[in-house]
């Protein structure tokens, strides 16, 4: 059919709509355009006859008419125009949630997570917008009013965009939900959830005929970006320019063997050094160790099962279908947790009555379950104290001294000074500091990936096999003795 036009004028007489019978429509900006268009019949034959609109031009109605036209030619199917992005994302989710009720679909924390993010960012900045409307300038500008999230805005005029995503923001579970920027990890983890979530519009639900988020993403660190960000070592250089400015080179960084060893002597005496000893030796991610139940570790056979992890606040599955693994170690650490678990026994006799039975590994003194976040803090904590140590000692601070004002331990401070200088590390990068050390003692990259939970073994190789210097030595050194010189000394 051919695009009309119409407007809301009400006869004053009846006061009833003119619709497309008033007057006042050949006037140039009176009224919108629409269009109706033949569409499939009903289950019980009845007609349908769809109406699309309100457009500013003719020229606007007739492109949406033929995009319209061009669906239900393709996929026998009626689109609905007045679903907005905001009620789709909503019951896409309940779809998913649905799903992994039943025993399939993502683990909770994911689900969480994409709940979290539909709601602080992608309501808020396009659930308004109708599905079929939605564009990919409307998603461009969601994540450039991202960007702006919590930086210094003073003097700016702030937009619609990020006034609606500051107010979504602002409270969450009764307090303020952050007060950092977001960072481009985020937006690119919000671009996964949008991006997923209008592919399913486009092959499953027929609602799209494209996916407008498609080749959006393209900046620096986001979902264009290939591959994952490999780890890069701490060598004296970057040690010394760190020293220097404070500029952590790259966003994974790596201790060598040194710093790693450094680290552990001078955490021997901290309570939750049998974790720090785990994650450092055998690679385990924060929230399996924090996750890991005693029934899963056998010390006399050394062996412990990786089968759940705790990500955030709440128990789950292991991150995939390889994460679910069995680690053998060594004799070491067996010795580490035999003396741990002497430890936590002796607290749950402190404790009497007031002990909680959680059955973790690892967990405060009182027997509950650790939070992962706290237990990165903590780690961040040990480095900072480490480095202070140092900086009191380059300061003139004698050793009486160090121990005294900083509340600190004589061993601590004999580890710290008779050590090399501590860049910092995240929790996490104590996995990415096994694996290459693993790969460096001359562990086959296969048992290694095993260790580590990895898919295969070509991506162990792919993101650990050049990172230690121990490594690219070894390899200098068999290409000189493989290639013949008849000078060579």
């Amino acid at each position: 059919m051919k695009p009309y036009k119409a407007c809301s004028c009400r006869d004053p007489e009846t006061g009833k709509p003119l619709y497309s019978k008033c007057p006042d429509l050949a006037k140039r900006h009176h009224g919108k355009w629409y269009a109706r268009y033949e569409a499939p019949r009903t289950a019980d034959g009845k007609r349908r006859q769809p109406r699309i609109g309100p457009f500013e031009t003719e020229k606007e109605c007739k492109a949406a008419l033929a995009e319209v036209l061009g669906q239900v030619g393709k996929t026998g199917h009626v689109d609905d125009r007045k679903m907005t992005t905001g009620t789709y994302l909503d019951k896409r989710h309940e779809w998913r949630v649905s799903e992994a009720e039943t025993g399939g679909g993502l683990k909770r924390s994911t689900l969480a997570t994409d709940r979290e993010i539909i709601d602080l960012y992608l309501k808020p900045g396009l659930g308004h917008v109708k599905l079929v409307d939605l564009r990919d300038h409307h998603i461009r500008d969601l994540y450039t009013a991202m960007r702006q999230i919590n930086r210094d805005a003073e003097g700016k005029q702030l937009s619609e965009m990020l006034r609606r995503l500051l107010e979504a923001r602002a409270v969450k579970h009764g307090t303020r939900y952050s007060n950092r920027p977001v960072s481009e990890s985020r937006i690119k983890r919000v671009h996964i959830v949008l991006n997923a979530a209008l592919n399913d519009a486009v092959m499953v639900s027929k609602l799209l005929l494209a996916n407008p988020a498609a080749g959006v993403f393209r900046s620096k660190g986001g979902a264009g970006r290939k591959g994952k960000a490999k780890p890069l070592l701490w060598t004296p250089e970057r040690v010394a320019h760190w020293e220097k400015t404070e500029k952590i080179p790259a966003r994974v960084m790596v201790w060598t063997a040194a710093q790693c060893g450094a680290f552990l002597d001078f955490a021997e005496a901290d309570r939750l050094y049998p974790l720090w000893h785990l994650g450092a030796y055998w690679g385990m991610r924060r929230g399996e160790m924090v996750g890991l139940d005693w029934p899963d570790v056998s010390l006399e056979r050394r062996r412990l099962h990786v089968l759940q992890a705790q990500p955030d606040d709440e128990l789950d599955d292991v991150k995939s279908e390889d994460s679910a693994r069995i680690v053998v170690f060594d004799e070491a650490t067996a010795d580490v947790l035999k003396v741990w678990r002497k430890q936590q026994l002796e607290e749950r006799v402190a404790w009497g009555e007031a002990w909680t039975d959680s059955g973790r590994v690892f967990t405060r003194e009182d027997g509950q379950a650790l939070r992962p976040e706290s237990v990165s803090q903590h780690f961040a904590r040990l480095i900072r104290r480490y480095n202070a140590i140092r900086k009191h000692h380059a300061d003139g601070w004698t050793r009486e001294q160090i121990v005294k004002r900083s509340r600190v331990t004589e061993h601590e401070v004999e580890v710290a000074l008779a050590g090399p200088a501590l860049p910092p590390v995240r929790l996490h990068d104590l996995r990415h500091g096994s694996a290459t050390m693993l790969l460096a003692a001359g562990v086959d990259m296969k048992v290694v990936s095993e260790i580590l939970g990895h898919a295969s073994a070509a991506f162990t190789s792919d993101v650990y096999a050049v990172v230690a210097e121990e490594l690219a030595e070894d390899a200098a050194a068999k290409i000189a003795a493989f290639v013949p010189r008849r000078n060579r000394a």
